[in-house]
C-alpha cells in the first residue's frame, strides 16, 4: 500500500503559533490524515520547527531576547499547542544532528552532482550594522504587485524577488538604517535549467491542485526564473559545509525539503516503524505520496524551489504529489500581527472554547480560495446556531423516545436506511480526498445532516406511534446518527470520542439490521476542551 506523507509547512521557531497559524495547514492536515486513517490507508504525518530563518533574529530583537533562547521557548510552545488544538502528529522531530547531518546529506549530494553554481550577485547592504540584508532582515516593496514585502518571495502576490529587487529597501532591524548594495559571491541553484520540467510537472498537475496555486506557477513559469540563492553571508542558520563560501550559512528555506524528509523518518521511527536511514520513506521506489499542506505565502519556495531540488537528485526522491495551499486567514478583517499585537493564541482560543467548536468554526471559515474572516464573536455566533443548538435538540429528542422505548433492545433497521447512509457518505468523501479537498464544505455537511436529523427525530416524536413503530424509526436515526458521527470525526475528535463511536467511513460497515440506542452528547462553548479529551 502507497504511504501518504503529510508535511506541513515547519512552523517558524519565532514564537507559539496563533489562530492564523493553525486554521489552514495544520487543521487541514489532520482532518485528511484522521480520513485516511478511517477508510484504512497508510499515512505518516510529521513536522519539525524552521529554526533557521532570519525572522527567528528579527523577532527576538523585538521581544528583548536572543534567538537560541526563543527557539528554545517556541519549540516547547508549538507541539503543546498542536496537541491542545488536536493535532496529532506522528512525530515533531528536533533539530538534533539527525536533522543536521539530513540537511547536509541532501545539499552534499547536490552540491557533488554539481548542481549549484558560484555567483556574484549584488546584495543589500546596512551601513550601521555592517551586515547584509537577506530574507527577513530586508523589507520594501514588491517589484511584481508594489505590497510591502521582505527579501527572497512576496507574501502577497507569491512571485520571487531577485537579490536586489526590493523597490525602496530598508533595514527590519533599524529602519533608519542607511542601505547600501554589495556584491558577495554565493552558490545559488540555477532554477531556470529546471524550468521546462516545472512547466511540464505543473501540466499534469493542473486538474487537482487549486486555481490560484496553479495561476501563480503558470505566472512564474512564463518567464525566465531566477537563481536561487543556496547559501548567503549571514551568521544565523546552519553553517556552509561548501569550501567556496567558508563562513556564511545555508539558505533557511533550503531546509525545507530535507527537515521534511528527516521529521518523517523521526515519526516512523516514534511509532516503531522506521528505517535506520533518514530518507528512505521518501526514495523513489517506494513510491510513497507526499503531501504539503501550506499557506499561499511560500508557495513559490515549495512549488518550484523544492520539486526542481527533488529533480535534481535524479530520481533519488518521490516528487510532491500534491501541495493543498490555503489562502491567508484574517483577524476581525486585518492580518494577524503579533508585532501589533492583533492576534488571538490559539492555545488562549482553545482554553476558552472547546476545541472542536474551534475546529469546526475553522473549517467552516476555512481560506480555500480566498481570504476569509476569523472572528470570536462570529464564531459563537456561527457555532451556536448552526451546530450548537440544532445538535443539542436533536440530543434532548432521542433521549425523550429512548427514554420511551427503553435502551436494552436492539433497534430494527428498515432496509433503506443503509443507503442513505451510502448517500451521506458519498457526500463526505469528497470533502477529505485531496482531490477536492474542502474542510468548509465537509463542515457545512455536518450542518445539514444535524438539521436533517434533527427534523426528523422532531417528526417522529410528534407521531404518536406505537411502540414497534417507534423502535423502527429510532433504529434509523440512530444508526443515520453513528454515521454521521463517523463522517464528522476528522473534524470533531472529541464528540467521535464522547460517543463512543468507532470510527467507519465505508458504507458496507452499516449494513445492518439492528443496531442500539446510545446517550448522544451534548455540544457547549462553555466546556473546557480538556473535559472533552
Amino acid at each position: 500500500m502507497t504511504a501518504t506523507l503529510v508535511i506541513c509547512g515547519p512552523p517558524t521557531s519565532n514564537g507559539d503559533l496563533h489562530v492564523g497559524h493553525v486554521a489552514g495547514p495544520y487543521v487541514g492536515a489532520d482532518v485528511h490524515v484522521r480520513y485516511l486513517r478511517a477508510v484504512g490507508r497508510e499515512a505518516v504525518f510529521a513536522s519539525c520547527t524552521d529554526d533557521s530563518q532570519t525572522y527567528v533574529v528579527t523577532a527576538a530583537a523585538r521581544l528583548g531576547t536572543t534567538p537560541p533562547e526563543l527557539v528554545a521557548e517556541s519549540s516547547a510552545l508549538i507541539p503543546e499547542t498542536f496537541a491542545a488544538m488536536g493535532i496529532e502528529l506522528d512525530g515533531f522531530s528536533p533539530t538534533d544532528d539527525g536533522y543536521r547531518s539530513t540537511v547536509y546529506d541532501y545539499v552534499t549530494r547536490l552540491y557533488d552532482k554539481g548542481k549549484f553554481k558560484l555567483r556574484k550577485v549584488r546584495l543589500p547592504y546596512g551601513e550601521r550594522s555592517q551586515q547584509f540584508l537577506v530574507e527577513g532582515f530586508i523589507g520594501g516593496d514588491c517589484p511584481t504587485c508594489l505590497a510591502d514585502s521582505r527579501g527572497g518571495f512576496c507574501e502577497g502576490c507569491g512571485h520571487p524577488i531577485d537579490f536586489d529587487g526590493l523597490i525602496e529597501p530598508y533595514s527590519i532591524l533599524d529602519r533608519g538604517e542607511e542601505i547600501s548594495y554589495r556584491e558577495a559571491e554565493i552558490l545559488v541553484f540555477p532554477m531556470e535549467e529546471y524550468r521546462e520540467r516545472l512547466i511540464a510537472f505543473y501540466e499534469a498537475k493542473s486538474s487537482n491542485w487549486r486555481p490560484h496555486a496553479l495561476a501563480l506557477m503558470k505566472e512564474v513559469l512564463a518567464k525566465p526564473l531566477p537563481d536561487y540563492p543556496i547559501t548567503y553571508p549571514v551568521s544565523w542558520g546552519l553553517p556552509s559545509p561548501f569550501p567556496e563560501t567558508p563562513g556564511q550559512t545555508l539558505n533557511a528555506w533550503v531546509e525545507g525539503m530535507p527537515a521534511s524528509i528527516y521529521c518523517t523518518a523521526w515519526a516512523q521511527r516514534n511509532t516503531g516503524a522506521g528505517s535506520p536511514e533518514n530518507d528512505t520513506a521518501w526514495r523513489a521506489e517506494n513510491a510513497a505520496r507526499p503531501v504539503v499542506f501550506m499557506g499561499f505565502d511560500p508557495l513559490y519556495v515549495w512549488g518550484l524551489v523544492h520539486v526542481a531540488e527533488l529533480m535534481a537528485h535524479e530520481g533519488r526522491y518521490a516528487l510532491t504529489d500534491t501541495l493543498l495551499v490555503n489562502e491567508f486567514y484574517e483577524l476581525e478583517s486585518e492580518k494577524f500581527s503579533t508585532s501589533k499585537g492583533h492576534v488571538v493564541w490559539a492555545r488562549d482560543l482553545v482554553a476558552e472554547v472547546p476545541r472542536d467548536i474551534v475546529r469546526f468554526y475553522m473549517c467552516l471559515s476555512a481560506p480555500e480560495h480566498a481570504r476569509t474572516n476569523f472572528s470570536r464573536a462570529t464564531l459563537t455566533k456561527v457555532a451556536g446556531e448552526r451546530l450548537i443548538g440544532p445538535w443539542n435538540e436533536l440530543a434532548a429528542t432521542l433521549a425523550k423516545l429512548t427514554a420511551e422505548v427503553g435502551d436494552s433492545q436492539p433497534l430494527p433497521v428498515s432496509p433503506q436506511t443503509p443507503s442513505r447512509i451510502a448517500a451521506m457518505i458519498a457526500r463526505f468523501t469528497p470533502c477529505y480526498e485531496l482531490e477536492t479537498f474542502s474542510l468548509s464544505r465537509a463542515a457545512d455537511l455536518i450542518v445539514q445532516y444535524t438539521d436533517r436529523l434533527r427534523q426528523h427525530a422532531e417528526r417522529v416524536r410528534t407521531q404518536n406511534l406505537d411502540r414497534e413503530t417507534l423502535s423502527a424509526r429510532l433504529g434509523e436515526v440512530f444508526l443515520q446518527l453513528r454515521a454521521l458521527i463517523s463522517c464528522s470525526a476528522p473534524i470533531l475528535i472529541d464528540l467521535a470520542a464522547r460517543a463512543g463511536t468507532e470510527v467507519r467511513l465505508t458504507p458496507g460497515d452499516f449494513e445492518v439490521s439492528t443496531t442500539e440506542a446510545f446517550p448522544v452528547p451534548v455540544l457547549d462553548l462553555s466546556m473546557p476542551s480538556t473535559d472533552s479529551r
